[in-house]
């Protein structure tokens, strides 16, 4: 708020400081160079009023909330809006030419070009700031739907792999607690990651990689020997910023649809470089893909493209595919 306020007024000062600037520039190449700090003077009165005057018409169209109106409506409002701020400017141009004794000049030819130009001036102020404030009106709203539809995305991603978690470390309450007390430590470290993330919705991959960390560790104790890990991040790409909890997403992911429909178990490797100024991230599962089975969401490989959408319109992908007899690899590209 704070800096769209710094931002109207200078607007204001600088618009209206070059109006008469323009205006003292003219009157000094034709009144004798005695009177031209005189001059100068009344134009810098002027300036100060005719600032208040157009922000008493802005505090007006917002509170009469005149850009909520239909167009036909609205715009026979301002344009009297402006007509009168006009007027009453070049009211007190002439009183304050009148009070410094220099009436002289003001011919009925005068007048008219002075209200003329303060009108003509005036409804350009008028149209700049409906179309500023209309404009930026527009962005805030695409930008709060694009918020409301990320939380969302979000409150769908998190519950999906708590309710598996949880279900991992119940299986091991009664058969080893010292184990799923580990797992419940590990449980929190993700938890308070996913409450504490910054609201700009990405992290670095780094910190994101201590969470998947997290996960797998959970995720090893289930599957014993039949789940091994291996991380190839290159260190130029630690530092990469990523969507917060994606990579989770996407070795959730190949865990319960590759590592846990194999009896005999698998790997998933985890890669990620800088290629081109964009992140390559990779995450391989032993296993093939396989047409999804009645009922099947596919809600976290869903959530995963939305969010990348979302956040980097095009310049982001995500892309599954069977890589060889064996793995299945998700890529993903985002820009660096």
């Amino acid at each position: 708020m704070k800096s769209k306020n710094l931002a109207y007024w200078l607007c204001q000062i600088t618009g209206w400081g070059m109006y008469s600037a323009i205006g003292i520039a003219g009157a000094a190449a034709s009144v004798p160079i005695a009177r031209v700090p005189k001059v100068a003077a009344l134009y810098g009165v002027f300036c100060v009023f005719v600032i208040f005057l157009t922000h008493l018409e802005r505090r007006e169209i917002k509170r009469r909330q005149w850009l909520n109106l239909p167009m036909l409506q609205a715009a026979p409002r301002l344009a009297l809006a402006a007509i009168l701020v006009a007027l009453t400017a070049s009211a007190e141009v002439l009183l304050l030419d009148k009070l410094s004794g220099d009436v002289s000049m003001w011919t009925p030819i005068a007048v008219i070009s002075v209200v003329s130009g303060l009108t003509l001036a005036n409804i350009v102020w008028t149209l700049l700031y409906v179309a500023i404030t209309t404009t930026r009106r527009a962005l805030e709203m695409r930008l709060r739907l694009r918020e409301a539809e990320l939380r969302a995305l979000e409150a769908q991603v998190n519950p999906h792999f708590l309710f598996n978690s949880l279900n991992t470390i119940r299986g091991m309450i009664v058969e080893d607690p010292a184990i799923a007390q580990d797992m419940v430590t590990r449980l929190a470290n993700i938890l308070r990651y996913s409450l504490q993330r910054e609201r700009t919705y990405t992290v670095p991959l780094s910190r994101e990689m201590e969470i998947v960390a997290d996960y797998l560790a959970i995720e090893s104790i289930r599957f014993d020997d039949r789940l091994a890990v291996r991380f190839e991040i290159e260190p130029a790409a630690r530092e990469a910023q990523v969507p917060s909890m994606l990579v989770q997403t996407l070795v959730e992911n190949a865990v319960k649809h590759g590592i846990g429909t194999l009896a005999s178990g698998g790997e998933i490797v985890i890669r990620a470089s800088i290629q081109k100024g964009a992140l390559a991230l990779e995450v391989v599962n032993s296993g093939q893909l396989a047409a999804p089975k009645d009922g099947a969401t596919q809600i976290g490989l869903t959530n995963a493209r939305e969010r990348l959408r979302l956040l980097y319109g095009g310049k982001a992908s995500l892309k599954l595919e069977n890589r060889g007899a064996q793995d299945v690899a998700a890529m993903v590209t985002i820009p660096a």
